[in-house]
C-alpha cells in the first residue's frame, strides 16, 4: 500500500511541477486561475494544486493511476482543444475548412526555409547543407532546454 501511495504521490508531483509549462503551451489555464487566493503570485503549492486537478481529471475511473487509456483520452482531449482553436484562428471564410491558402503560414515560408537551407546558392541542398542545418536546429533546442531549466 506505500508502494502504492508513493508511485500515486510522485506522478501527482510530476503532473504538478510540468502544469506551467504545459498551460502556457496549449493556452489553457490564465494567471487569475493559477493565482487561487487571488494575492498577484502563483506559488508553488497553487502549482501543484493545478497539477493534481489536472491528474484527477485525467484519471476517469478514480484509481490514483492514469492507464494507457486515460493518458491518450487526456491527450485525444488536447488534440482536439488545439485543432478547434487552430480552425478558428486560421478558418479565414468561416467555412468550418481550411483550405491549403488558409494554412500558408507567412512565418513557416518554404521558400524562406529553402533559401536559409542553400547556403551557397547553387539552388539545391546538398547532405552538407543539410547536416549542418540539423545541427544548427539541435543547438537551439539544447539551448531551449538549458534556458528553461
Amino acid at each position: 500500500m506505500k508502494r502504492t501511495t508513493f508511485i500515486a504521490a510522485v506522478a501527482a508531483a510530476a503532473v504538478g511541477l510540468t502544469t506551467l509549462s504545459a498551460m502556457a503551451r496549449e493556452r489553457g489555464a490564465d494567471f487569475a486561475t493559477l493565482d487561487a487566493d487571488g494575492n498577484g503570485e502563483v506559488t508553488l503549492s497553487e502549482l501543484q494544486a493545478q497539477g493534481e486537478a489536472r491528474f484527477e481529471t485525467a484519471d476517469t475511473d478514480g484509481d490514483g493511476f492514469l492507464s494507457l487509456a486515460e493518458l491518450e483520452a487526456a491527450g485525444q482531449e488536447r488534440a482536439s482543444d488545439r485543432a478547434a482553436r487552430m480552425m478558428a484562428r486560421m478558418d479565414a471564410n468561416d467555412d468550418g475548412k481550411l483550405s491549403a491558402e488558409e494554412l500558408k503560414n507567412p512565418r513557416r515560408d518554404p521558400a524562406r526555409m529553402f533559401d536559409r537551407l542553400d547556403a551557397d546558392g547553387s539552388g539545391g541542398i546538398s547532405e552538407e547543407e543539410f547536416q549542418e542545418a540539423r545541427a544548427k536546429m539541435e543547438e537551439r533546442r539544447a539551448g531551449k532546454k538549458r534556458n528553461k531549466n
